[in-house]
């Protein structure tokens, strides 16, 4: 663990604090306005799907750029203007195709009965997603990065015990959280498949079986901010890489409780500087599975107190 927080001493070192500054600023605006007129809500109102895409390309493309003018070196922006250009392109369009909703239901009704078309919609969005981005960043990584390990995939300098004692820490915090109202409004996630209550005996094995769906989205999620858009940034960057991502990290949290919005970009710095000084994103993927089944089984049991008094 001292390792750990010699790496955020050392971080914080390394940046200018102006830098830390204005994109803290940044960030504390983009979330004001969320919160105030809904930014991410009146995006995914917008249809048909491939204009809430584009809406969605255009705004991350502005937020990840804005966030890396507003880092003091662009000497990177200048001697790799178009490669640069082109990756800040290829990551907003990557997210913004894993965001938007995928109408698989409309491919299960030919297969399946209700209620199992639905279930198998909202089931296999998560799989589907981590397939699409694995599939994109495995060609840009044969590319531009074959002589890597691929983004962060790697065991080399990976040592898992500081990560379980971060994830014991907040087991408190998770406690405290469980008990807030915009907390159960959001946990657990598997309440939108209660639907299957009433057709089976076995509801816990679907469960079970969408919070490993659900669980898959954090490998999407870790593969593509820390992979990707720290460690793949590298080349660019350097240590500026972090600070964007972490913006970046903000935004796709802004349907979460507040709390879990703000807590999020300064997790995303922690989980960046890791994945930068360790060049593995395996710590990162353990802590963030950790948090989201912890949340989710806060969720449960808050539901079951609450349900039983």
């Amino acid at each position: 663990m001292n390792v750990f927080i010699s790496y955020l001493k050392n971080y914080f070192k390394e940046i200018r604090l102006l830098n830390f500054l204005l994109t803290t600023f940044f960030v504390s605006i983009l979330i004001a306005l969320n919160y105030s007129v809904g930014i991410e809500k009146r995006i995914i109102a917008i249809s048909p799907w491939f204009l809430s895409l584009a809406v969605f390309f255009i705004f991350y493309f502005i937020i990840f750029s804005t966030a890396y003018l507003l880092q003091s070196n662009k000497e990177f922006i200048i001697n790799n203007k178009v490669k640069f250009i082109l990756f800040i392109m290829i990551a907003s369009l990557i997210f913004s195709l894993k965001i938007i909703h995928w109408n698989i239901f409309s491919l299960s009704t030919k297969l399946l009965k209700n209620p199992w078309d639905k279930y198998s919609s909202i089931v296999l969005q998560f799989p589907a997603k981590l397939l699409m981005i694995l599939i994109a960043l495995f060609f840009t990584w044969k590319s531009l990065y074959k002589q890597q390990s691929f983004f962060g995939f790697t065991t080399k300098n990976f040592n898992a015990k500081p990560y379980l004692l971060m994830l014991f820490c907040v087991v408190l915090l998770i406690i405290s959280a469980s008990t807030q109202v915009d907390f159960l409004q959001m946990y657990p996630k598997a309440k939108t498949i209660y639907f299957i209550n009433n057709y089976t005996h076995y509801s816990w094995f679907y469960k079970l079986l969408y919070e490993i769906s659900y669980g898959l989205d954090f490998i999407s999620i870790e593969l593509f901010f820390r992979g990707f858009l720290v460690i793949g940034f590298i080349r660019f960057a350097g240590i500026n890489s972090i600070l964007p991502m972490a913006v970046f990290y903000c935004t796709i949290h802004f349907g979460k409780p507040l709390a879990e919005c703000i807590s999020s970009y300064f997790g995303g710095i922690i989980l960046g500087v890791l994945a930068y000084k360790t060049k593995s994103i395996l710590g990162g993927l353990m802590v963030h599975l950790g948090l989201a089944w912890m949340m989710e089984l806060g969720g449960y049991a808050s539901l079951l107190y609450f349900n039983s008094h």
